[in-house]
């Protein structure tokens, strides 16, 4: 075993020489795209090249004649006088065209549980689920809440949601129900469909009676229905009235549900992402312009052929899984893995398992994924055969050179091409990338950005910086998958990504320097949002959790760099009054962030302050907490109202009273 470790590192430090890894003859060869024809297609006018995608990748009930439509801006809008059904895209027209008997999910559940999902199933599931919320009163443009385990129940409310025109808002399964509660109230949910209990790693948790709990405290006025997936089939509360099993309220319904022709800029989805104040930021997305990016570049970024068969490790409740677990695949056609469990349960290898179990040949994943998989060892995937592989993909943070050789190397058998993808919650669909067949793959650099999509690299003052030297990410055209607002919010919408530098420019919020070639490296986030294994978190919402405990007088967080999630939590707390820090306040501290947000948010490290880096105006440099808590030479602190406080803190770090949570 140490031999082959030994081995293996040898082999990685020789494959870092080597900067660019072109495509693999033998995926060349049979690729949807080998050279730059679909690059130069869009040409100059590259919203009438888009309306062209649309119009072949998409069934239109109402066929667009009409691409952009900027006379809004910034709240742009596509193919706006075309009309579609997003469940239809996904699900009818497979069936109707007579591959119903296609699986759309290959389902394994975290005990072994096996069930394969095929397309009419899939459909036959939705519509009665649309029919259980019409029972309910649901109509078009009221907000459904989902809070479900990766089960196939999540991909068909989704489905059910856009079949009637109702607004889907998914809470990602590792929140905690304050949260769940705090994303209905401001998206004035009607409805909420969750899960009886939720499994991980041979745990399960009493999700609906945590929520009854939050909910008692707090009631939700507007939420007056609660439908439970009956998974794990435990004892469960259950209020009159308010509250149905959903298989049962399925079972009562008709088996038929018309999709309901939908304007394209009808709104499709609420996903709420962190941003740089507490308050969660309701990122919108419309119907017609997120299905054609989504669709387009899942066909086109990872070669997708009607044989593949795909599988993205991603949480439905992060955007990832609405792209490229449910909408992108769907409306391709494509068949799909899911799993419910953690990439380490029941044993290490279970993910290469499951890729020679379904024999997947197209896998995505984040880097942090990656860094944990390493660590675990080479031996395990090496226990499964992965030949069926044929493409790999990143997605949720920069990679670094070793971890994609890694991956590369020991995944990929040195046979597949890796496409680093960049993208956002706020962007709906992949925009820098190789096209896997046509360009060259850099380990650590993102790509180039894709057809129809315009990245720049810009100063401060909105000029594109010079080759290779380090700016601020922008895209500066609109493109179909854009947010189209904030929910119930335009004022912050305007503010947090149109006036960094004026009309038109989209400020993206990452750093980032271009190459001669036009391969974008993205550095990381600009503003106070932290990157932990590709989940971002809103410093200003921790720390808001921090300070609602007692004995806080107040907080500041930063994202320090971390060799397994890529940034950690790192948070500097000044205490009430006398007291002072001890260990079992540190453990307190992050069960009270974990019970308010989510375990994710628990801070790795907690240090105690008498004070923090203020400006004399008062405002937390952020810049030199993170300083510190790297060891990095401190920058210049005259600004500050006493700059003595840092040489307390070093010395506080240097003590090492505080230790890092394990």
């Amino acid at each position: 075993m140490a031999d082959h470790a030994q081995d293996l590192e040898a082999e990685l430090g020789r494959l870092l020489d080597q900067e660019r890894f072109p495509p693999p003859p033998a995926f060349a060869a049979a690729a949807r795209v080998t050279d730059g024809t679909l690059h130069a297609a869009p040409g100059e006018d590259v919203p009438a090249w888009w309306l062209e995608q649309t119009r072949e990748i998409l069934d239109w009930k109402v066929e667009p004649t009409v691409s952009l439509d900027s006379s809004k801006a910034p709240f742009y809008e596509w193919f706006a006088d075309g009309e579609l059904n997003v469940s239809h895209n996904c699900l009818d027209r497979h069936v109707e065209a007579g591959r119903g008997e296609k699986v759309a999910f290959h389902w394994r559940g975290e005990e072994g549980e096996e069930r394969d999902v095929t397309y009419a199933e899939l459909l036959a599931d939705t519509q009665r689920m649309a029919n259980a919320l019409k029972a309910r009163g649901i109509d078009k443009g009221d907000v459904v809440g989902i809070f479900l385990p990766m089960i196939p129940e999540a991909a068909a409310a989704m489905l059910a949601c856009a079949r009637i025109g109702a607004v889907h808002n998914v809470v990602f399964g590792g929140f905690s129900p304050g949260s769940v509660r705090e994303r209905m109230e401001v998206s004035e949910a009607r409805a909420l469909i969750t899960v009886d209990q939720a499994r991980r790693k041979g745990k399960t948790a009493p999700i609906k009676a945590a929520l009854d709990e939050v909910l008692a405290a707090e009631p939700l006025p507007t939420l007056e229905t609660i439908f439970v997936v009956r998974h794990v089939g435990e004892e469960t509360p259950m209020e009159q009235g308010r509250d149905h099993w959903l298989d049962e309220a399925m079972a009562a319904a008709p088996a038929e549900c018309l999709a309901e022709p939908l304007p394209a800029e009808h709104p499709l989805f609420i996903l709420y992402s962190s941003g740089s104040t507490a308050k969660p930021k309701g990122i919108l997305h419309t119907t017609g312009g997120y299905l054609t990016q989504a669709a387009w570049t899942h066909r086109e970024v990872f070669d997708l052929g009607d044989d593949d068969v795909w599988f993205c490790s991603a949480d439905i409740g992060w955007v990832t899984g609405h792209s490229y677990i449910v909408y992108g695949p769907l409306a391709n056609g494509a068949t799909s893995v899911m799993y419910e469990g953690a990439p380490d349960y029941p044993h290490k290898g279970i993910w290469w398992e499951l890729c020679e179990r379904y024999g997947v040949t197209l896998f995505y994943t984040a880097p942090t994924a990656i860094r944990a998989c390493m660590k675990w060892g080479a031996e395990h995937p090496r226990e499964h055969d992965l030949s069926t592989l044929r493409l790999l993909g990143t997605v949720g943070e920069p990679i670094n050179p070793k971890a994609w050789l890694w991956y590369h190397k020991v995944i990929g058998g040195e046979r597949c091409p890796i496409v680093d993808t960049w993208w956002q919650t706020e962007t709906g669909a992949i925009m820098v990338t190789t096209l896997p067949g046509a360009q060259d793959a850099k380990p650590g650099v993102a790509g180039t950005p894709l057809p129809g999509v315009a990245v720049r690299v810009l100063d401060n003052e909105g000029k594109e910086v010079s080759t290779g030297e380090q700016g601020l990410l922008a895209i500066t055209d609109p493109w179909p998958a854009m947010l189209r607002n904030l929910y119930q919010d335009p004022d912050r919408y305007e503010e947090t990504y149109w006036s960094k530098f004026g009309p038109g420019t989209y400020f993206v919020g990452d750093a980032a320097r271009m190459d001669e070639e036009g391969y974008v490296s993205v550095i990381g986030r600009v503003d106070d949002v932290i990157n932990v294994s590709g989940h971002r978190l809103s410093t200003a919402e921790v720390e808001s959790a921090i300070v609602a405990h007692p004995k806080v007088a107040e907080a500041a967080v930063i994202g320090q760099s971390d060799e397994d999630s890529g940034q950690a939590i790192a948070a500097f707390v000044t205490l009430e009054g006398d007291l002072e820090g001890t260990d079992d306040l540190v453990g307190e501290l992050r069960e009270h962030v974990a019970t308010r947000i989510g375990k994710l948010a628990r801070p790795k490290r907690i240090i105690w302050s008498d004070d923090l880096p203020k400006t004399r105006s008062g405002k937390i440099m952020r810049r030199l907490l993170r300083d510190v808590a790297e060891g990095r030479a401190l920058g210049d602190v005259t600004t500050l109202k006493d700059p003595d406080v840092m040489a307390r803190l070093e010395e506080q770090i240097k003590t090492g009273a505080v230790p890092e949570e394990d």
